[in-house]
């Protein structure tokens, strides 16, 4: 009776609590339905690669007046990086066919997307609103630069927003405060340099040193600001690539006049490593190196007018176009008949429709809206309106868009001079700005020009040596973009059934054998249940481990970038790595050899020495275990992020080299290590970053060390050894096979080495001369920056050949030297 009332009760809980959750989500559907317009379904337009923060009133309210404009509609903003030049998670939704419906992108990498069919050409959608939509963007209406940027092959990908030239800022205090030395020098302190000449000669004269040689005052860096190699070849009118695109033509010349420029200008300087540990004391906001003198001249974009708007209100600084070179200026030699004297780089985004958006002809109509003039203006003045309520002055910023800059430059023109005349500047050079070439091998070329000027400048090879190198890198990806048509299309579908269809049968010979075989019932019970439990590690397997691994030595044999189809290249990828691209792939394995030489030893070391305190029976032993084993703990990238801090190589921001400062610096007038800023120190700062989880480690050794019998030490005092001696007669061999453990593992995780450089690096550049290339980060540099998936692949299987014959060759030398327990009886 009990357990008949009990069931009873049971059933009244459960249907009262069915009849709950129905009412609840009744009235969760009817208070949605409430919230939207009767008869409008709710449709949302998702953007990817810009935010809206609580700083952005202005694109607020547009987004806003979208809405009011398109009743129903919703606008999702998303950052995603997609903007960033981190394109992994843009690609991925592509393919996995749910891409946002508008993409806010850099324009700079637009044609390599565009190659790959990525976005949709919006040239047949401005054709057929032209002449029914007034908001329609028209090349007319758009600076020449921007619009060709955007523009790949004839068509084009995106319409231009926003936009940025770079200018010279020249410090009129510090020009006053050398003035004598100007005077001596032949120059007028009361203007800047026009030309590459006087630049240098500026330099020479406003620089200062302090006795130990070390950098007091610069007088121009190169690569401080923001300037690149690149604006330095676009004044020597340095060609990049030839005229119908297919052929790489960056070694020549001009490029080499620009980077011998770049050469002398660090030599003013006392050197790169000089300057860059001088750039390590370099503070932001109102310590910027430009705002307190440090540096006396700076090309920089538009966007520092905010820092001296908020920073530096009363600096007296002056702007001029950024030096050229000299017959540029006098127009003479090759520059004679050229329309400008002085040439600056402007980049920008630009809104993009990805392929397979779902709201295509919503995303255009936002498009339209957002980049039309009424659009920008009302951004403009509604961003204004904000800063006045935060008492934060505005600064006109520069667009692609032409009637923009002139209305928001007579609207909003600073009340204060110099800044007045620093926006002023900024929209004028708009019309004789460059940008950087469009290709579908940019990003690749941006990339080998700046690696090839670090080399030059750092010594280590000539210009024209480092730009013939970076000529062929570049050709590559040329080659497989203009010639992939020619190769036979790889049908990886084929390829993943055959594999499937072989994983499928062997299983079932395996189960057929297992069948085969004579068992008692208990024990056929027990066979079943055994394959149901490790039927979801086995699905797993074959899915996530087994499946990625057979298509990665497919492509390693294809041309693929992920989002057109594979095609067959044989054994080229393989070739390359280790013709064209040995020189890069080489470098990382060297890296490689000294983190290995170096910090496995040393991690040894550090992790034994750590369980050995740890062994020791005094009280409180757990607690000191325990904080020893914490740094294991911590995720990977927080624990990188803490040591960026610590070894900040300014000794005013970084705690190891305050300390050095105030100790060996002070003793001794060492100065202090530029850690991930200086190439001789980059990798030992990687080694200390590892020597910190040491005592996870430990706790290995200190299985081990509990493991030595203690009689044998008894033995052994008796025979008077000292405790050293006992270390190496005793400890050493029973730890032995651990030691082979501990090698073998710390060889592998070193090769595999990512997170910290890439953490460090954020992605861009690998470390001073290369200093920081690994090879797990070039493979991933190739595979999700160049989208060369199949030289990823390649790169990826020859990693796991040269784990496998060391580890082999380990386990061949440790029978000579590790001793198993049997041994010890």
């Amino acid at each position: 009776m009990a357990g008949s009332a009990m069931s009873t009760l049971d059933s009244r809980i459960l249907i009262k609590s069915l009849v709950f959750c129905a009412l609840v989500g009744f009235w969760g559907a009817m208070a949605g339905g409430c919230g939207r317009d009767a008869g409008q379904p709710r449709k949302v337009l998702t953007v990817w690669g810009t935010t809206l923060g609580p700083n952005d009133q202005g694109q607020i309210a547009v987004v806003r007046e979208f809405e009011r404009r398109n009743p129903g509609v919703k606008v999702r903003m998303l950052g995603m990086g997609s903007g960033g030049m981190n394109p992994q998670k843009l690609m991925t939704a592509i393919v996995g066919g749910a891409p946002p419906d508008v993409v806010y992108q850099d324009r700079f990498t637009l044609s390599d997307w565009a190659a790959r069919g990525a976005f949709l050409p919006l040239d047949p959608l401005i054709d057929r609103d032209r002449a029914r939509d007034p908001l329609t963007p028209t090349p007319d209406q758009y600076y020449e630069a921007p619009w060709a940027e955007a523009t790949f092959e004839g068509r084009l990908y995106g319409i231009p927003w926003m936009s940025d030239t770079r200018i010279l800022y020249w410090n009129r205090n510090v020009f006053r405060e050398g003035a004598k030395e100007l005077k001596a020098a032949g120059l007028d302190p009361e203007r800047p340099p026009l030309t590459w000449s006087e630049t240098l000669r500026y330099s020479r004269a406003l620089t200062k040193f302090n006795a130990d040689g070390s950098l007091k005052q610069a007088g121009f860096i190169p690569f401080f600001g923001n300037t690149w190699f690149t604006l330095f070849a676009l004044q020597a009118e340095a060609a990049m690539f030839s005229a119908e695109g297919r052929q790489c033509v960056m070694d020549n010349p001009e490029s080499a006049e620009a980077m011998r420029f770049l050469v002398d200008a660090y030599k003013v300087l006392g050197g790169v490593v000089n300057t860059e540990r001088f750039q390590a004391s370099f503070r932001g906001e109102e310590r910027s190196a430009f705002f307190v003198g440090q540096v006396a001249m700076v090309v920089d974009g538009d966007w520092n007018m905010g820092g001296l708007a908020k920073y530096a209100q009363g600096l007296d600084y002056g702007v001029a176009p950024p030096p050229s070179p000299d017959d540029r200026v006098a127009r003479k030699g090759r520059y004679e008949g050229l329309d400008h004297r002085w040439v600056t780089w402007c980049g920008g985004f630009a809104y993009c429709i990805p392929q397979g958006a779902k709201e295509t002809d919503l995303a255009w109509e936002f498009i339209k809206f957002t980049t039309s003039f009424e659009g920008r203006m009302l951004e403009i003045r509604a961003k204004d309106e904000a800063n006045r309520a935060r008492g934060v002055p505005s600064i006109p910023r520069v667009t692609a868009h032409i009637q923009t800059n002139r209305e928001s430059l007579i609207e909003f023109l600073p009340k204060d001079p110099s800044l007045a005349a620093a926006a002023t500047l900024h929209m004028e050079v708009m019309e004789s700005a460059k940008v950087r070439p469009v290709s579908v091998a940019g990003k690749k070329l941006w990339d080998e020009q700046n690696r090839a000027a670090d080399l030059v400048i750092r010594g280590q090879a000539s210009p024209e040596s480092a730009l013939n190198q970076a000529q062929s890198q570049v050709q590559t990806v040329l080659d497989e973009h203009f010639y992939r048509l020619t190769r036979p299309v790889a049908d990886l579908r084929s390829v993943v059934g055959i594999g499937l269809a072989g994983f499928l049968l062997g299983t079932g010979l395996l189960l057929g054998a297992q069948r085969g075989r004579p068992r008692s019932r208990l024990a056929t019970i027990e066979s079943r249940w055994g394959w149901l439990f490790v039927a979801p590690w086995a699905v797993g397997f074959v899915a996530l481990t087994l499946g990625p691994m057979v298509a990665s030595i497919v492509l390693s044999f294809a041309m693929s970038n992920g989002l057109q189809e594979a095609r067959w290249v044989g054994f080229e990828n393989y070739a390359e790595l280790f013709v064209r691209d040995g020189g890069a792939f080489a470098k990382s394995l060297v890296n490689v050899l000294y983190l290995t030489g170096i910090g496995v030893p040393f991690g040894l070391v550090t992790s034994l020495s750590v369980a050995l305190l740890l062994n020791a029976g005094v009280r409180g032993i757990g607690f000191f275990r325990a904080m020893f084993y914490l740094p294991a703990i911590v995720p990977g990238i927080a624990s990188v992020v803490l040591w960026i801090w610590i070894l900040n190589p300014d000794p005013k921001l970084g705690l190891l080299n305050g300390l050095w400062a105030q100790t060996v610096g002070d003793w001794f007038a060492v100065p202090a290590p530029g850690w991930f800023a200086a190439e001789e120190w980059a990798k030992p700062a990687l080694i200390m970053m590892g020597l910190w989880g040491a005592g996870s480690g430990a706790i290995v050794w200190l299985a081990g060390l509990k493991g030595v019998p203690t009689q044998l030490y008894e033995a052994t005092a008796i025979d008077g050894a000292r405790p050293w001696r006992q270390f190496a007669a005793v400890t050493l061999p029973h730890l032995s096979p651990l030691v082979f453990f501990n090698v073998v593992i710390g060889f592998i995780g070193t090769l595999q080495t990512f997170e910290g450089v890439y953490v460090v690096t954020n992605g861009v550049g690998s470390g001073p001369n290369d200093s920081l290339l690994v090879p797990v980060y070039h493979l991933f540099i190739n595979a999700f920056s160049y989208f060369r998936l199949g030289y990823a692949s390649a790169l990826a299987w020859v990693l796991f050949l040269i784990v496998m014959a060391v580890t082999g060759l380990q386990f061949w030398a440790s029978r000579r030297w590790v001793r198993q327990e049997a041994e010890f009886d």
